[in-house]
């Protein structure tokens, strides 16, 4: 039996200061022609949280490009999920972001300390892969369900699943924005990393925390559903509208053509 063809992918990302921070310490990739696209929410130091989030960034382009030129196969025809091997080429992609970043905080005794949230999407033919490490968030809007693909490494999230605390709880509590895992913080990092099948017309948003803690996951799906042209920034201006208390970064991903303005 002959295997679907890829589908194409039409995706769009922004980043914005927000209201409340000085510097825009987010960084974020949109590669269709890699299909590969990464949030990243730096923290840490002066300069340390803009530097790490571009690191890590740069390093997963760098790395998935490197190996799609060496053996391009599995990324032109990945096959199932459950035996592709680009899950491993994402998460070690991760693994040396995360050594990269630690490297350059040894060097220089400004970065100190520095880390980043890192929530990326490889996709190739009809699976989608997905790499995770911290509080940012990947979802995939199908009709009109959102589902969250990632799950939040932070301290908020951990209580809920203990039911220390109640969902309301978890959206106004003041330790929300603290993570147990980050990347480049330590040397090295546990990395969470899911596939998943894709059907036409699905869209996978990612972003980070200043969207989310903002943002309902339901308004999120409306607005994702909507062109690529507009809907990243309304989101932004959502977020915004709310206080905008952090930087905020969004890509949204469809698979096949993007609607009609």
């Amino acid at each position: 039996m002959d295997r679907p063809s890829r589908l194409e992918i039409s995706a769009r990302g922004v980043t914005d200061v927000g209201r409340r921070r000085d510097r825009n310490e987010d960084a974020f990739l949109v590669d269709e022609a890699l299909g590969l696209f990464v949030v990243a929410d730096g923290m840490g130091g002066h300069a340390g949280g803009g530097t790490a989030s571009a690191l890590a960034v740069e390093t997963l382009r760098a790395r998935i490009r490197s190996a799609r030129e060496a053996d391009p196969a599995p990324f032109d025809d990945p096959g199932p999920a459950e035996s592709s091997r680009l899950p491993e080429i994402l998460r070690r992609a991760v693994e040396e972001a995360c050594r990269n970043i630690y490297q350059a905080a040894q060097e220089d005794p400004s970065l100190a300390g520095m880390g980043t949230t890192v929530t990326a999407a490889l996709l190739a033919g009809r699976v989608a892969f997905v790499a995770h490490v911290g509080d940012s968030r990947c979802y995939l809007s199908r009709g009109e369900q959102i589902f969250q693909i990632s799950e939040d490494h932070s301290l908020v999230n951990e209580q809920l699943k203990a039911g220390a605390i109640t969902e309301e709880e978890a959206r106004s509590s003041r330790f929300r924005n603290i993570i147990t895992r980050s990347v480049g913080f330590e040397e090295e990092v546990l990395v969470d990393v899911m596939g998943l099948e894709v059907n036409p017309g699905d869209t996978l948003v990612l972003c980070c925390d200043g969207l989310s803690n903002l943002v309902e996951d339901a308004e999120i799906s409306r607005i994702a559903r909507e062109p690529i042209a507009d809907a990243p920034e309304k989101l932004v201006a959502l977020a915004n509208e709310r206080g905008g208390d952090d930087n905020i970064t969004v890509i949204i991903a469809r698979v096949g053509p993007d609607l009609a303005p």
